[in-house]
């Protein structure tokens, strides 16, 4: 009986070896990532790119995906970002989408100093394309 188990075993075990040298080779992981492509970007850079985005998005889907992969990095955007953002979701009709880009910034900035510098400095354009931040919505 053991000499069966024995020549069963010998017998399986090539097969089982030439299995793992060539499952490898077939399935080595390859590393792809979009934040690659990006990791030398300065802010100038970025704020370009953005901007150029934005200026280019032509439906909401596109505006609010930019919206999101724009405040998902580690860094506050730019006035110019966002006022190409909020001159985008005007252009595609669509106001909350606008008073949602001030609640973004206001969640990424580190204090409430640095989020008024961004409202006086947005200010005409708010004025211009009638914006109101969700603090002058829901006054108490």
């Amino acid at each position: 009986m053991s000499q069966r188990m024995l020549s069963s075993i010998l017998r399986a075990r090539p097969n089982a070896v030439l299995r793992r040298a060539v499952t490898p080779a077939l399935t080595t992981p390859h590393r792809f990532s979009s934040s690659d492509s990006h990791s030398q970007e300065t802010f100038e850079q970025f704020s370009e790119r953005y901007v150029a985005f934005f200026q280019g998005a032509q439906d909401l889907f596109e505006v609010q995906r930019g919206l999101n992969n724009c405040f998902a990095h580690d860094l506050v955007p730019s006035p110019g970002v966002v006022e190409a953002a909020l001159r985008a979701a005007r252009r595609v009709n669509d106001y909350a989408t606008a008073v949602r880009v001030f609640e973004g910034i206001r969640e990424k900035v580190e204090n409430k100093q640095q989020y008024q510098a961004y409202l006086d400095e947005l200010k005409p354009v708010r004025e211009e394309l009638g914006i109101d931040t969700k603090e002058d919505l829901y006054i108490s």
